[in-house]
């Protein structure tokens, strides 16, 4: 018979590291920071290795604990994932996935609604919400998030690296002429997008000029400041201004031309997006679907293959 550690000592190891704090994990295992310190310990004295640094109240990962948490956070996931599916009392299929709050209406909603030509009865629940989240404890079949660092322990499939160009309504694009370097545009015509203080490689109006070629720096604070994605693409379409638009968020609005583009010249953003699969539910025909559908548009080989 295969050995195997103490299932309690290795729960509150996964709950210390992933918190990286012993408070924070007694609070979620509802016991005391002193028992959860207790049975980190008793999992270092089985594998007879330092599992975490400690240093006054703070804790740390060593070598030998980052070794041991990925595959300990996919195993527990597995079991709590097995176990709610059979303790569920729902006969229907249901898919739950997760996204940030730009994607989820312009991107991802046509994309489910797509899924629903293969599998008419499935019931979604859609969730919007910013990283990072707990994939695991949250029951999420599928998250999507800006960039590929988020979520280590699941699996990951690269969707598509998007990129910005500048797009305004097809009023406001008879308005300004053929000019399409923008030199002349009044500061206050300019739409910027904030993507608040987590994110810092993000395109900014600034990089698009200098990718023109031009010495020009719009100052958004004389423009209009938004603080979506979305939300740039929904004011640019209404005549509100010329924004910077992912043009995986633009495309069915340049398509049915709510939107024209005012210029060839794109900056790509930061990161990729990618979708984060708990490993259990890799292999799920509805979860299938979805990636190749999500990456239709982005990658032809992702990085990481289900």
């Amino acid at each position: 018979m295969e050995r195997l550690p103490p299932l309690n000592a290795l729960k509150a190891f996964e709950v210390a590291a992933r918190t990286g704090n012993f408070t924070l994990a007694a609070r979620e295992l509802g016991v005391s920071s002193a028992a959860v310190s207790q049975q980190v310990r008793n999992l270092e004295d089985y594998f007879g290795k330092k599992l975490f640094l400690r240093t006054g109240n703070r804790i740390a990962l060593t070598d030998a604990g980052h070794a041991v948490y990925p595959q300990t956070a996919r195993a527990l996931g597995d079991i709590a994932a097995i176990t709610a599916r059979i303790l569920s009392d729902e006969v229907r299929m249901r898919l739950v996935v997760s996204a940030p709050s730009s994607l989820a209406e312009n991107w991802l909603a046509p994309r489910l609604s797509a899924l629903l030509d293969s599998y008419p009865r499935i019931a979604i629940d859609i969730r919007v919400e910013e990283d990072p989240i707990d994939v695991m404890r949250q029951g999420v079949d599928v998250r999507i998030s800006y960039g590929d660092y988020h979520y280590p322990e699941l699996v990951k499939v690269r969707l598509l690296h998007d990129e910005v160009l500048p797009v305004c309504s097809p009023e406001l694009s008879r308005g300004l002429g053929n000019d399409a370097s923008l030199i002349d545009v009044h500061e206050s015509a300019f739409i910027h997008t904030n993507w608040g203080p987590n994110y810092a490689s993000h395109p900014t109006w600034s990089e698009w000029f200098a990718a023109q070629g031009s010495a020009r720096r719009p100052d958004p604070s004389r423009g209009r400041r938004v603080g979506l994605s979305s939300l740039a693409i929904s004011s640019a379409r209404l005549g509100l201004g010329i924004a910077l638009g992912q043009h995986a968020l633009a495309r069915a609005d340049l398509e049915a031309g709510r939107l024209v583009a005012l210029s060839s010249t794109t900056v790509r953003l930061g990161h990729p997006y990618c979708a984060f699969v708990p490993p259990a539910k890799t292999s799920r025909a509805d979860v299938k679907r979805l990636i190749d559908l999500l990456k239709a548009d982005g990658f032809s080989q992702p990085a990481d293959m289900m």
